[in-house]
């Protein structure tokens, strides 16, 4: 069903060039605060039942346009991949994938001292991102992304403050991603939200299907953000289990490298507020209420799917 639900809303809406839901959302915040003004004075107790109401109207319809997907087969099942790995499977893969981020770097800039600067227009990744996608669906069919519907936030600014690189709108099956987010790692966000746009609900597999199809780009930036993104989580995964591996490891990744991760650490804690962390505390709830034990820590647990992927194969 969702199928069908999905590409009909990416039909009507995906070459609208503004976000749609955004904008739906936008409206329903001022009608719910002209609705609490307008009723200040009705009883606490109809006020609850109408609210109540709304609730179960707007959850019923998340459900029926997005959220049983929280309920498909797991991809560990589906792709037939090992859910638990060693110490040395980790330190192994993750030199690995150091060894590969480092020729990527340096095929980039001819310099392992200085950070990756992605060139394109953000218009121009939307774009780029269906190579990725075409070339994943070759190989694992299921993977298959028609009818693109990618579209930058208008609600940036607060997703930044909120903690947040992208969505997806659940009501409009638009994937919404944060233009200010510093370009090398712009990407891997859209391919991840992707991702969820196909009908993959969990974090750490859309993070894995992102991963997959910008490696599966053509385009250098592309594998890039992937391979940064997978060498953040794992690397801080090593640091978790050995601290004197995580040095050693650290000492072996080029300069320019690390430059882009100050460079999206500095970011992030320019929006760092109380903000983000409540609505952090939330989505971690709301995660673990639909079907991901782990709430947010989910997001890295695709090192787990990555791992093992990866565990008989080059990084390709």
């Amino acid at each position: 069903m969702y199928v069908y639900i999905s590409h009909g809303s990416r039909t009507i809406l995906g070459k609208i060039p503004f976000s749609v839901g955004d904008i739906m959302y936008g409206i329903l915040i001022i009608y719910c605060l002209y609705w609490f003004y307008k009723n200040r004075q009705l009883h606490w107790k109809s006020k609850f039942w109408s609210v109540l109401s709304f609730l179960s109207v707007f959850y019923f319809f998340f459900h029926l346009l997005w959220a049983f997907n929280y309920y498909r087969e797991p991809l560990f099942e589906k792709m037939n991949i090992q859910r638990d790995y060693s110490d040395e499977d980790l330190f192994a893969f993750t030199k690995k994938l150091i060894t590969k981020t480092n020729e990527i770097q340096f095929q980039i800039t001819n310099n392992k001292n200085k950070k990756v600067t992605n060139p394109y227009s953000q218009d121009s990744i939307f774009k780029i991102t269906q190579n990725g996608y075409d070339n994943l669906a070759l190989q694992y069919p299921f993977f298959k992304y028609e009818i693109p519907s990618r579209k930058k936030s208008l609600f940036s600014l607060p997703l930044s403050y909120m903690g947040f690189g992208g969505y997806l709108n659940p009501f409009t099956n638009e994937s919404q991603v944060n233009y200010k987010l510093p370009m090398f790692g712009f990407p891997n966000v859209i391919c991840h939200e992707i991702a969820h746009q196909i009908g993959y609900a969990s974090e750490s597999e859309c993070n894995f299907i992102g991963f997959l199809a910008c490696i599966k780009n053509e385009d250098l930036y592309f594998q890039y953000a992937a391979l940064t993104t997978a060498l953040r989580y794992c690397m801080s995964n090593v640091g978790m289990k050995n601290e004197k591996q995580f040095e050693t490891l650290k000492k072996s990744i080029n300069p320019g490298i690390i430059k882009n991760f100050k460079e999206s650490d500095l970011f992030w804690e320019h929006y760092d507020t109380i903000i983000d962390k409540g609505f952090h505390a939330f989505y971690d709830q709301f995660l673990k209420a639909n079907q991901q034990k782990e709430g947010i820590d989910s997001y890295s647990k695709f090192v787990n799917l990555l791992i093992n992927y990866y565990k008989e194969k080059e990084i390709q």
